[in-house]
């Protein structure tokens, strides 16, 4: 409610079943403001209104260097040098060497974890009705597996949380030296897989165990069969770690006079991107 979200509702187990029947749950909340965004389509006409308003997007182009001069800023790219007064970077499992581009404090650092979806199958979305999430672990700032109705249909299932030795990693196998090494090299990490080795553990065993994943579903929802699922894409995201171990769970900027660094954009960054951007540009107004 502190949010601004009305019309929520605290369920107990009967209710809980008339908004979702196959559910296992001793109680649950209704957010009628939960819902999902066509991602695709919202990112096409960002494109196009950008244009449209006289900006440019370049693509394919590797950012190699950000530079102070007297006029504000030289962005150094393999094709061009830019200009500008002021600079915003949000590069997501990049923005921590982005931002030592720019020689600012080391003290944040992208542990790339994979998640890994499954779909269920057609004749089995009847199973789920909304969007269906359990209570998250607190100590953990990923949401834990949950169910979600796709855009244009279909239902995903998902997902885990795999360390992953590839900052694009979209695969059990995917590797790089250069990324698995500044992994490996981070105070922070050794400090969580101190702590939280046996839960990173099985997250790998239920990467390689459908099984051990459709255990996880139906505690959620019991009648879900190993045979329900086929398997769905894959994601990766860009967990800033500080040297201390904590994952940090919150939007993280990092600003210094004219430029803002985006150094942390947790789930969900992509939906809520446009209030993100307000805020920031409502903080280095032009």
């Amino acid at each position: 409610m502190e949010n601004g979200l009305i019309g929520l509702k605290k369920l107990n187990k009967e209710e809980l079943l008339e908004y979702e029947p196959h559910v296992n749950g001793v109680a649950g909340i209704h957010v009628p403001q939960t819902g999902i965004v066509d991602y695709l389509g919202m990112a096409n006409k960002l494109l196009e209104v950008i244009i449209s308003l006289g900006g440019e997007i370049k693509f394919n182009e590797k950012l190699i260097g950000i530079k102070s001069d007297n006029y504000g800023f030289k962005v150094e790219t393999n094709n061009t040098v830019f200009t500008a007064r002021k600079v915003i970077t949000c590069a997501g499992l990049q923005s921590d060497r982005v931002s030592r581009l720019n020689n600012l404090d080391n003290d944040l650092q992208i542990i790339p974890f994979r998640g890994e979806y499954y779909k269920l199958k057609e004749n089995r979305t009847y199973l789920v009705k909304n969007l269906i999430y359990p209570v998250p672990n607190p100590e953990f700032p990923f949401l834990g597996v949950h169910f979600t109705r796709m855009i244009n249909g279909g239902i995903e299932a998902g997902p885990n949380a795999v360390l992953a030795f590839k900052r694009e990693g979209y695969k059990f196998s995917d590797f790089t030296f250069r990324d698995t090494f500044e992994t490996l090299t981070w105070p922070g990490f050794w400090k969580i897989a101190f702590k939280y080795g046996k839960t990173g553990a099985m997250e790998i065993y239920r990467s390689l165990s459908k099984s051990s994943f459709t255990k996880s579903l139906q505690k959620l929802i019991p009648e879900i069969q190993e045979s329900d699922l086929v398997e769905g894409g894959a994601g990766v995201r860009a967990q800033a770690c500080d040297r201390k171990g904590n994952l940090v769970d919150d939007f993280n900027f990092k600003e210094e006079k004219n430029i803002i660094h985006v150094r942390n954009a947790p789930s969900p960054a992509a939906t809520s991107c446009l209030s993100i951007g307000k805020y920031i540009s409502d903080r280095i107004q032009f």
